[in-house]
């Protein structure tokens, strides 16, 4: 039967509006936070965000930890049809595939040890699978390979319709390191290792699926940690924050840095550049050391890198000349934003920072943030003087000469510590992880305890442009998100928790 017009083209349409991917965390390979290609969420409709479905997943917590967010693929071929998938990762070496409209689990994978069981989680290493997979690019259509890295070490490749390998697990990295988001550029994955666990020297790491040959750059300085592991330029040039550690060049040790990256051809990283703010040693010794992935994005025809830490200042850096010949100069550096006490436990940016650009052309930067925002800092639009944390919006702003500054624009509501920033089609998707922990002093290997007053994670939609709360998922996530992140396509918002649920708020479509 011949359909009419009018319906084929409402098939169309709505065929075309959805069709975002979000194949990395991030979600793209500078970790910008933009989802550029969504358009199911509106400001108008965003109000309407429904919780669409939940399920418990076969997990298990290790050390406040369990899912990541998810990764989703609008338009998997599989044996039963053309599904759109979500694929979860859980601490303890497991993996799911989910059929993102229904939130039935379609396959599960538990990645074994290789050489015995897993050793348990302690301190501030959970162990297991720490980092966030990355799905490929399509290889023909409909079909995608992730991959993922077991807590051994060994890298994964698996058929995103059915959880089946692709190809032998590889050695990628050594086990039980404490390692961060996987990032894919030009066939080769990187990732990044900190905090001393499995007694590894910190380090970035990269693995050309080509070759299949791994390397590894020691910048003798701290952990190399954030949520969304390393960002990557255009040209491809790799950048981290390292912390815990002095900053000490001319002995080569580049600690409370953000240290730049190159292959050779000989498919090894190389040291490409560094920068260190002029009080990187105060940094060090208040443990106030970069914590949050750095953010890559071009933006009329400059290329940016934004840095930010538990000090809670915003440090924009000109990546064509990148930290000056001294290599301590900034295009620009902020006032604080938060932490006027500068404590190193439940104060300044910890989750994961967004830059988006408006329809008007206008460069912006999202900020989330632990903790009181500091008594200097104001901004034009405030809808709260945040006491536990919430989110900032700056513009990039132009001057003669070149020179730069980020103004601040908007402040949110107060928000349990604020966390990851994604930007959908004008709207700021973050979530406070209900988290609250006790400022007492403790080992360095021992976690902080957790608040009597933790309670849940919440998931908020705030107007990009001016900070007003659009929606938020109130009192229906249950319990915590430690460590975790978020991920918004097609009109659907995705968040796990440590209870090994995996929650799906979205529209109608």
């Amino acid at each position: 039967m011949r359909l009419p017009q009018k319906v084929c083209l409402l098939l169309l349409i709505t065929a075309l509006a959805w069709g975002v991917d979000y194949l990395t965390e991030g979600p793209d390979a500078g970790r910008t936070g933009w989802v550029r290609d969504e358009k199911v969420f509106t400001k108008a409709n965003v109000k309407d965000s429904k919780l669409l479905w939940k399920v418990k997943l076969d997990t298990t917590p290790r050390v406040k930890h369990n899912l990541y967010p998810p990764l989703i693929v609008e338009r998997v071929s599989t044996a039963e049809g053309v599904r759109q998938i979500a694929v979860v990762s859980g601490v303890s070496d497991d993996l799911f595939g989910i059929d993102a409209e229904s939130g039935k689990v379609l396959w599960t994978r538990h990645f074994d040890y290789e050489n015995g069981p897993q050793p348990p989680g302690q301190g501030l290493c959970p162990g297991g699978q720490d980092a966030v997979p990355v799905i490929g690019p399509a290889a023909t259509q409909g079909r995608y390979t992730v991959y993922a890295l077991s807590g051994d070490g060994r890298l994964w490749q698996l058929n995103v319709a059915d959880g089946t390998n692709v190809a032998p697990p590889a050695k990628f990295m050594p086990p039980n390191g404490k390692a961060w988001a996987l990032n894919l550029f030009q066939g080769v994955i990187y990732s990044s290792i900190s905090q001393g666990c499995g007694m590894l020297p910190f380090s970035l790491f990269s693995y050309d699926l080509a070759t299949r040959k791994s390397s590894a750059f020691l910048p003798a300085g701290g952990g190399l940690w954030g949520r969304r592991g390393p960002a990557i330029g255009t040209d491809g040039t790799v950048y981290m924050g390292a912390g815990d550690g002095p900053y000490d060049p001319e002995n080569g040790r580049l600690g409370n840095a953000l240290i730049a990256v190159t292959l050779n051809a000989d498919k090894e990283l190389k040291l490409a550049g560094y920068y260190a703010p002029k009080n990187a040693n105060y940094n060090w010794m208040r443990d106030l050391d970069f914590n949050v992935s750095p953010m890559a994005f071009d933006y009329k025809g400059r290329h940016w890198l934004l840095g930010t830490s538990k000090e809670c200042r915003l440090l924009l850096l000109d990546r064509d000349n990148f930290g000056g010949l001294d290599h301590t100069t900034e295009a620009y550096r902020s006032p604080l934003l938060c932490n006027d006490e500068q404590y190193e436990t439940g104060r300044g940016v910890w989750g994961a920072v967004a830059a988006w650009q408006d329809s008007a052309g206008a460069q912006w930067i999202v900020v989330p943030f632990w903790g009181p925002v500091s008594r200097t800092f104001h901004a034009p639009v405030e809808h709260s003087r945040p006491a536990k944390g919430g989110v900032a919006a700056f513009r990039l702003q132009e001057a003669a000469g070149g020179k730069v500054t980020l103004a601040p624009v908007w402040l949110s509501r107060d928000i349990v510590r604020a966390e990851e920033a994604v930007v959908a089609n004008g709207i700021v998707f973050t979530y406070g992880s209900g988290e609250i922990e006790r400022r007492v002093e403790r080992a360095w290997d021992e976690a902080p305890q957790p608040d009597p007053d933790s309670s849940h994670a919440t998931m908020y939609a705030l107007d990009a442009t001016t900070g007003e709360e659009l929606w938020s998922s109130g009192d229906q996530i249950a319990t915590t998100n430690h460590f975790g992140g978020i991920s918004v396509a097609n009109g659907r918002a995705y968040i796990g928790t440590f209870d090994g649920y995996l929650y799906c708020f979205g529209v109608a479509r």
